[in-house]
């Protein structure tokens, strides 16, 4: 079995996403004690951003070593997804959706024949059949219920792409008002804990 952990928050041991993603982890490993780690960490070893040489080099058969460089690199990432049989993502929100970090890892696994293919009914992932856990963090308050609902491009997109892929077994463990206070922040710590308890039960 394998798990590969996700992080994408820039806040390194200040960061709230990765506490948490890293309890997710700590707990699957109780309960699997054979289960093998892949650590990918977007914030120092980002993965670059789609290219239109990167887009023409596909199925091509590019000279350029950078080029070779960056399609290798988003292959790498495509078959460590593929391969993982629990996948636990760190998802902060910055600016009212995922970092660009986190999006550009994204962009690498949405490949037409892999992740997904388009059939005369639609399209139909083909990532199905592994676990995903997000751990959603946020500095203010965006649930259906709250204002700044009408803002949330975070959560909603995550569970569009996966569904895209085809993954059904997604959860979200999910940290609000982390930036409110010093209160909030404990409370909000407290509710994902719980939740990632009830997750490992």
């Amino acid at each position: 079995m394998k798990l590969l952990h996700v992080d994408s928050s820039i806040l390194g041991e200040s960061s709230v996403s990765r506490r948490l993603t890293a309890q997710i982890v700590t707990a699957e490993q109780a309960a699997h004690p054979a289960i093998e780690v892949i650590r990918r960490d977007l914030a120092t070893h980002p993965v670059a951003h789609l290219s239109g040489a990167h887009l023409a080099g596909q199925g091509a058969s590019p000279e350029d070593p950078s080029l070779l460089r960056d399609l290798a690199e988003g292959q790498a990432a495509l078959e460590e997804f593929l391969a993982a049989d629990i996948v636990v993502v760190g998802a902060p929100m910055y600016n009212f959706t995922v970092p660009s970090q986190l999006k550009a890892w994204i962009d690498r696994l949405a490949v037409a024949g892999r992740t997904f293919r388009y059939t005369a009914e639609g399209p139909e992932g083909l990532a199905g059949g592994k676990k995903v856990v997000v751990v959603s963090t946020r500095g203010g308050f965006y649930g259906p219920e709250t204002a700044n609902a009408a803002l949330e491009h975070q959560e909603s997109y995550l569970r569009g792409i996966f569904g895209f892929f085809g993954i059904t077994d997604l959860s979200f463990v999910r940290a609000e008002g982390v930036a409110v206070g010093e209160q909030q922040r404990a409370e909000a710590l407290q509710a994902a804990e719980a939740q990632i308890r009830r997750l490992a039960a």
